[in-house]
């Protein structure tokens, strides 16, 4: 049997353990899916609570798993509770979904629109489109793909995953302060963007009632324009559990981890209600819904002409802060496995000088890269939300089968109002799952989706179950 033990340092203080958390979570999808969600619900009381709703729940989720986050603070986070809680082969699906594409496609998503946005102030080289479409690759069940298309961004994607890899590569700290940092950005130009819309623009508080804002939902009832709408936000809070990840090199991990889950969350909660507030205040909910970019219709209509820069730049700023802090965490898990036998030998090493996972990261660098080339990384993404869902439900579950296993260990912090906020957080997670699952069915019945994508989701966890038996059998070889 490998030696378990981490031998990576612990740097990071509670101020960093919050911001990954924020980090994490505040990438692209809050200057997104704002208009997506006008669209389903037509109503600005609707919009707000939805966001309330889904950050309740995602705080019910992170308070759950601070309990456990406290009685186990090894590197490697959720895979290593799943070990806890499961055994080895839940565990290592879970670890393989997020190399696969997870948190790797996740990485390479947030970082390409962050080489998206930089367009709007560098030009960035492409080949003829007769040359784009001279390389062309088949993926079953997805479609054609062409390596070359938009080569420019890609290039520097590639470039900035590389350059954000590196700076993880020499030390935590150095990555940890980097998360600090733009984070703590982030946070302060979104509340600077909540105060120009109320002082620079011409909004009105009337935007805030359906009685004069009304949009025509189509043939969507209501709830299913709430359980569409709940989507789009569960995506912008999406990646709060990635603290997890560095558990071995936080201090007092017992105490700062459950802390850095319930105050990043509260501060994300906050700060999405504020941003959404200001974009009603700006926009009739109709004009939202009809938007491409909401946050930069509503710059120009406060700032004119230099509007899309600020968002540009407002956006680019948080997305190089979510990658950093996804490339930081992530590659913990690939890490832990290795430690435990249960992944390649070489990606468990340790940096002898910088005492960073830096065989992880490289691997992470190699693949995430080449989900980039490919472009299928948000098509993948998707289809695994699926299966995020099932492993938030599993880990929410997880708490009562540890309290039962290991009923006397020390719990620095216990889940409050248990057992019901567990309870709530994981019947939510049941039913968004089986939502999901009908909805891509009827989806697929009826001609909207080429594959059920929660399904094909599935099958991609499934292609790691040879690799759990090779590395089974070859861990049990040696012991």
């Amino acid at each position: 049997m490998k030696e378990n033990k981490s031998n990576l340092k612990s740097e990071l203080g509670l101020f960093t353990t919050i911001a990954i958390v924020v980090g994490a979570v505040i990438g692209s999808g809050i200057f997104k899916k704002p208009a997506l969600m006008a669209g389903e619900l037509g109503s600005p009381e609707l919009l707000l609570i939805v966001w309330i709703v889904a950050g309740v729940i995602t705080l019910f989720g992170a308070l759950t798993n601070a309990e456990v986050a406290g009685l186990i603070s090894e590197t490697g986070g959720q895979y290593i509770f799943f070990e806890k809680m499961y055994g080895k082969f839940i565990s290592f699906m879970y670890g393989w979904a997020i190399f696969i594409v997870i948190q790797t496609g996740s990485i390479a998503s947030i970082t390409y629109v962050f080489s998206e946005y930089s367009q709007y102030f560098v030009t960035l080289p492409r080949f003829p489109h007769e040359i784009e479409q001279s390389m062309i690759l088949h993926i079953p069940f997805i479609g054609n793909i062409f390596p070359l298309e938009n080569i420019g961004v890609k290039a520097l994607t590639i470039i900035i995953i590389a350059l954000l890899t590196g700076v993880n590569y020499v030390g935590v700290k150095f990555g940890g302060s980097i998360s600090s940092f733009f984070s703590t950005t982030k946070v302060l130009i979104i509340l600077f963007f909540v105060v120009f819309a109320f002082a620079l623009s011409n909004g009105s508080f009337s935007n805030f009632s359906s009685a004069t804002n009304s949009i025509d939902i189509g043939s969507n009832t209501l709830f299913m324009g709430i359980i569409a709408a709940l989507s789009g936000a569960f995506w912008a809070y999406d990646g709060w559990n990635n603290v997890t990840y560095l558990a071995g090199e936080i201090k007092k991990p017992q105490r700062n981890i459950p802390l850095g889950l319930f105050w990043g969350t509260i501060i994300v909660i906050i700060v999405y209600l504020l941003i959404n507030v200001a974009f009603i205040f700006v926009l009739p909910i109709q004009e939202m819904a009809q938007s491409q970019l909401v946050a930069a219709d509503a710059a120009r209509k406060m700032l004119g002409n230099i509007g899309g820069a600020f968002i540009a730049a407002t956006v680019m700023v948080s997305t190089f802060g979510t990658s950093n802090g996804t490339i930081m965490a992530s590659s913990r898990v690939y890490y832990a496995m290795s430690k435990r036998g249960m992944f390649f030998e070489n990606i468990g090493r340790t940096h002898p000088k910088f005492l960073t996972p830096a065989n992880a990261l490289i691997l992470q660098l190699v693949w995430s890269s080449l989900l980039v080339l490919s472009g299928t990384f948000d098509i993948l993404t998707d289809m695994l939300i699926f299966v995020s869902w099932i492993f938030y439900m599993l880990g929410a579950a997880g708490v009562f089968i540890l309290r039962k296993k290991m009923p006397d260990a020390p719990r620095p912090y216990k889940v409050i109002g248990y057992p019901i906020i567990p309870i709530i957080f994981i019947v939510f997670a049941f039913f968004f799952v089986i939502f999901t699952l009908y909805n891509d069915i009827e989806g697929y019945i009826n001609g909207r989706y080429q594959i059920i994508n929660s399904l094909f989701g599935l099958l991609l966890c499934f292609i790691g179950i040879p690799f759990y038996f090779f590395f089974k059998n070859k861990n049990n070889q040696q012991s």
